[in-house]
C-alpha cells in the first residue's frame, strides 16, 4: 500500500507541475488578416451573431449579451464538420478594437481557451484583423496537432468570411 500512495502522489506531483508549465507556457494559435475596411465595418460584422449562420464557417451560433462578465453560448464547427458548443465568459468587449473571451472545460486547468479578435487601424481605411487563441491546461499537449489541424483552418476561414462581408457592406 505504501509503494502504491508513493507511486500515486508522484504522478500528482508531476501533473501538477506539468498543469503549471502549460499555463506558463500556453499553446497559441494566431492568425490574421488586412481587410480593405475600417474597423467599424469589421465590428459590426464581427458583433451581428445573429446573422452568423448565414456565412460564418466556424462560429456557427453565438448568442447572448456582449457584456464583460456575463456568458454567451457559441457553437463551433472543426474543419470535419464537428460541433462543438461551450459559454465562454467575456472578458473585453471594445467596439472597433477588441472582442475577447475565456471558455474553461471544468473543473479548470485542464483545457482553457482564451480567445481574441483584435482590430487594429491601418492607413487608407483598412484594419487588421488578428484571431488568436491561446491554450493553456493538462491535456494541451495531446490537443496541439487536433488543434493546429481543425481549429486553425477555421480561424482563417472566418478571417475571410469577415473581410468578404465588411468589404460588401
Amino acid at each position: 500500500m505504501k509503494k502504491f500512495l508513493v507511486a500515486l502522489g508522484s504522478v500528482l506531483v508531476l501533473l501538477a507541475g506539468y498543469t503549471v508549465y502549460t499555463i506558463v507556457r500556453p499553446f497559441t494559435l494566431h492568425t490574421e488578416l488586412e481587410i480593405d475596411a475600417s474597423p467599424a465595418q469589421v465590428w459590426k460584422v464581427l458583433t451581428d451573431r445573429q446573422t452568423y449562420p448565414e456565412w460564418n464557417p466556424f462560429i456557427i451560433s453565438s448568442t447572448g449579451d456582449l457584456k464583460v462578465g456575463d456568458k454567451i453560448t457559441n457553437v463551433l464547427r472543426d474543419t470535419k464538420g464537428g460541433e462543438t458548443k461551450f459559454t465562454p465568459t467575456l472578458l473585453a468587449v471594445v467596439p472597433d478594437q477588441e472582442l475577447r473571451w475565456i471558455g474553461k472545460v471544468p473543473p479548470g486547468a485542464l483545457f482553457d481557451g482564451e480567445h481574441s479578435f483584435r482590430l487594429t487601424a491601418l492607413p487608407g481605411g483598412r484594419t487588421r484583423l488578428v484571431q488568436e487563441e491561446k491554450f493553456t491546461g493538462a491535456a494541451i499537449p495531446f490537443t496541439r496537432s487536433m488543434l493546429t489541424n481543425t481549429i486553425k483552418p477555421q480561424f482563417d476561414a472566418m478571417n475571410r468570411a469577415i473581410a468578404t462581408r465588411a468589404t460588401a457592406s
